[in-house]
């Protein structure tokens, strides 16, 4: 089986997906390779190597390893267990990004998320979805972003996680390029672009990849387009998931401040705060709306005190 799902890396190459070309191209096409070194790294069951990448890449390879646990657990029925296996022992610290994981193994697979596989994280797994997204952007980009269709058969709040997941993507389909993916973003619908900012906003915090100019810029743009505060939800989920991990780059202590107006431990703590206002076992996709709700409240009252 291993052999028949392995993953080539050079099918993440943005020549190959006819992505916009630019100076934060190798540093982009670069988790693009450690999210492949994580999903091969499972299927062989090597999945001890994914700690020898280099400790800022890490989190990308287990995005890979969560899409391979999932992709095992659907087509061996096992209902998650190599998923919770991985989120409860070496993917502990890279929650979200197993979860956004296992929705690109959905949509590998063609698949709704979530489907026959029970995670650990009764909140977190809603993140399938903003894998889902980002998934089908980036290998069907042409259909997702050209023409802007969606996966069918989806409800008004997956279909706001899923384009979260697309926003995400446009940072890597424009290539970092701020400017482009300002004008990428403006090409949607107006009702769409509150969730695209807020994955443009997570992808910008966490993987990086433009100066604090470019994203001073990418700021003033949110905010003309009345989604400021989504923006920095996004940035502030990042901040989260990077401190987690404990494993903090340059680029995401310089983000915070610029796209939160704040620090990356104090973005970070209003992701806590939020979830803690849900109450008890938060679960349902309502709540993870309110989640990210109550993280864009925490962050206007951060900005109208200040």
């Amino acid at each position: 089986m291993a052999r028949l799902l392995w993953q080539d890396p050079a099918r993440m190459g943005f020549g190959v997906r006819r992505f916009r070309l630019g100076p934060a191209r190798d540093l982009l096409e670069g988790t693009g390779e450690a999210f492949v070194s994580g999903f091969n790294a499972v299927v062989a069951g090597e999945t001890d190597r994914i700690d020898d990448l280099r400790e800022d890449l890490r989190g990308f390879a287990y995005e890979g390893a969560g899409m391979a646990c999932a992709t095992l657990d659907v087509l061996t029925l096992t209902g998650g267990r190599r998923l919770r296996e991985l989120l409860s022992g070496q993917g502990l610290r890279y929650p979200h990004l197993v979860h956004l994981g296992t929705g690109r193994a959905y949509a590998r697979m063609r698949l709704r998320p979530m489907w026959g596989v029970h995670s650990v994280h009764p909140l977190l797994r809603w993140l399938a979805h903003d894998g889902f997204g980002f998934h089908q952007g980036f290998l069907s980009s042409d259909r997702t972003v050209g023409r802007q269709r969606t996966a069918g058969l989806m409800d008004r709040t997956r279909r706001a996680i899923f384009d979260q997941g697309l926003g995400r993507m446009l940072w890597f389909h424009e290539c970092a390029g701020t400017d482009d993916v300002v004008l990428r973003v403006a090409e949607f619908p107006a009702g769409r672009r509150a969730d695209l900012w807020s994955g443009v906003g997570l992808a910008a915090t966490y993987t990086g990849g433009a100066s604090t100019a470019d994203l001073g810029r990418l700021s003033s743009a949110a905010a003309e387009d009345g989604f400021r505060a989504h923006l920095a939800q996004g940035a502030a989920l990042a901040c989260a998931a990077r401190l987690i991990s404990d494993v903090v780059p340059g680029h995401t202590v310089a983000a915070a401040p610029v796209l939160c107006g704040a620090e990356v431990d104090e973005a970070a703590g209003w992701t806590d705060t939020a979830l803690a206002a849900l109450g008890h076992h938060p679960h349902s996709d309502d709540h993870y709306q309110a989640w990210r709700a109550g993280i864009r409240k925490a962050w206007a009252r951060r900005d109208r005190d200040s």
